[in-house]
């Protein structure tokens, strides 16, 4: 249980600092600060987290790296479902958290949606949408297995490594998705989105949930095969 409520509030961190970056300043390459700003946040959330929380729980804070320590061997099935339910519920008050503050503060949402992801940046191609998210979850999960390995010899640098490698992958990704790599990260804001009347971001959900679970799985039978 300890394991589960360590998720949840990882995971609540994770949408508060990223997504309320993004809601806040905006995600316009064009501009470029609020860009950056927002890629930051979300690295940033993610080394705050390992540092605080991953002695409890390893500081997964998403279904796909939790998939990948399954497939690796690291977890077995009924502690991942247990993750999986406790990372989205983070997620979804991290975004019911961040409505309320916005709305009371009456604070403009930059993203017009609570920092959802969507297709815009690949002119709403699912498919291109869905390589993205493959793609980019497949290196931070490969990045988080190795740096979490038993033969890894990071020493206490593994959880600046995996923030950074988070914002990198986001400094990419924003422009195209939003960047998700983390299916409860997506589920959280759509939700909260469509009870505000959004029902945009629920069309293409779907990627930001297949995407990143197939990424993670790839990531993971890769690396299992690079280790041997």
């Amino acid at each position: 249980m300890k394991k589960l409520i360590a998720e949840f509030f990882g995971t609540c961190t994770l949408v508060v600092l990223g997504c309320g970056t993004a809601m806040l300043v905006g995600c316009d390459a064009a501009a470029g600060g609020g860009y950056i700003l927002t890629a930051l946040a979300f690295g940033l959330a993610i080394v705050a987290s390992a540092y605080c929380i991953g002695n409890i729980s390893g500081c997964h804070v998403n279904p796909a790296v939790s998939l990948g320590v399954l497939i690796s061997g690291g977890m077995k099935a009924k502690e991942f479902f247990g993750y999986l339910i406790a990372q989205c519920l983070g997620a979804l008050a991290g975004s019911g958290l961040l409505a309320l503050i916005f709305k009371l503060g009456n604070v403009k949402d930059m993203t017009g949606g609570f920092g959802t992801n969507g297709l815009g940046g690949v002119n709403g191609s699912a498919v291109a949408g869905l390589l993205v998210e493959i793609v980019l979850t497949f290196i931070f999960v490969l990045c988080i297995l190795g740096v979490t390995s038993k033969k890894a010899r990071h020493g206490s640098f593994g959880g600046l490594i995996i923030g950074l490698t988070l914002t990198g992958v986001h400094i990419l990704g924003i422009g195209l998705t939003g960047t998700s790599v983390n299916p409860a990260r997506s589920f959280g804001p759509a939700l909260v989105a469509l009870f505000a009347g959004n029902s945009d971001p629920i069309a293409a959900l779907w990627v930001f949930i297949v995407g990143p679970f197939v990424g993670a799985a790839l990531a993971a039978w890769t690396y299992k095969a690079l280790e041997k």
